[in-house]
């Protein structure tokens, strides 16, 4: 079998049977296609380790718009998305190598950024509340902050998913999975001032102000997008001083450091994140961890005894 038809029966397979959304299975169209680049439509019979190995030299040589080469943690991704499509052929009886023979390339961990409660402070104080843009981006601020959403799950939203009376939600995240989200009064009082500043009666909770006002058939008046808040929150952070890098995933980190910080358990914080893994947890476990912080101040830079 050449491997486009393979490919796209491996698509049709993630939309139908496996019911990933169509943002995943739009990143593994791209990563896989990218074979195609390199390799032709070549029969799935022929990816071998050979064929693999010159694929991530090349991958590794693979400039972007900002960077002469792709990050490693990219081309992780094209390697995943492989590893996938090689086990949905195993799945159909299609000659193919056994997913276990790619391995990923080590990667350096991130180091978490998050905000001060001073620096949370003077970013929430930075938008004009006297106009509905500032309000809208108050409580975005807000929101992002009280809740760890990730930014698509944000602008995912709609105005009647929303219970201020009780300050939560559900939220459909990664993998379709559901989780709960809970909201401060403060997030829940912006929320309501922003919404009662509206005039229009759409669905989406965050609407952008400018660009063509076009209403589609699905009721999205200018539903806010990911690549706006992103910009906003970078914009605000600029303003509010502060010299690192802001996005919303900084807010998502804040969340999380602040619950770990205050004594939340680490299954707790799993579970209000949505982490599948708790290791994907334990990232914020080395800047919280309060015994380490107890030792470091009990045993660190004390008088020798005069024993």
């Amino acid at each position: 079998m050449l491997f486009a038809k393979a490919k796209t029966d491996f698509l049709e397979y993630l939309e139908i049977e496996q019911n990933r959304s169509q943002k995943t299975i739009a990143n593994y169209d791209h990563y896989l296609t990218r074979l195609i680049d390199f390799a032709g439509d070549i029969k799935v019979a022929d990816i071998d380790a050979e064929l693999i190995r010159k694929w991530r030299l090349w991958l590794n040589r693979l400039g972007t718009n900002t960077s002469d080469e792709l990050q490693k943690t990219t081309q992780n991704y094209h390697l995943i998305a492989l590893r996938s499509f090689l086990k949905f052929c195993a799945k159909r009886d299609v000659p193919a190598l056994s997913a276990d023979k790619v391995e990923l390339a080590r990667t350096t961990r991130k180091q978490v950024t998050f905000l001060s409660a001073e620096e949370i402070e003077r970013l929430l104080s930075v938008p004009d509340i006297a106009t509905v843009n500032g309000l809208r981006d108050r409580a975005i601020l807000e929101l992002l902050f009280s809740s760890g959403l990730r930014v698509s799950e944000l602008v995912g939203l709609d105005k009647d998913h929303i219970n201020l009376k009780r300050r939560e939600f559900m939220v459909r995240g990664k993998g379709q999975k559901d989780r709960p989200i809970f909201i401060s009064d403060d997030a829940a009082t912006w929320l309501e001032r922003y919404i009662d500043k509206r005039t229009d009666n759409t669905r989406p909770l965050f609407i952008r102000y400018s660009g063509q006002k076009k209403v589609d058939l699905t009721g999205n008046f200018h539903r806010l997008t990911a690549r706006s808040v992103q910009r906003m929150v970078a914009r605000y952070a600029l303003m509010a001083g502060i010299t690192k890098h802001v996005s919303p995933h900084t807010l998502r980190h804040s969340f999380a450091t602040d619950l770990l910080m205050n004594g939340a358990d680490l299954r707790s914080v799993q579970a209000l994140l949505g982490h599948s893994n708790v290791a994907t947890t334990q990232i914020y476990t080395h800047v919280t961890d309060p015994h380490l912080k107890a030792v470091h101040l009990r045993f660190h830079n004390k008088p020798a005894s005069n024993e």
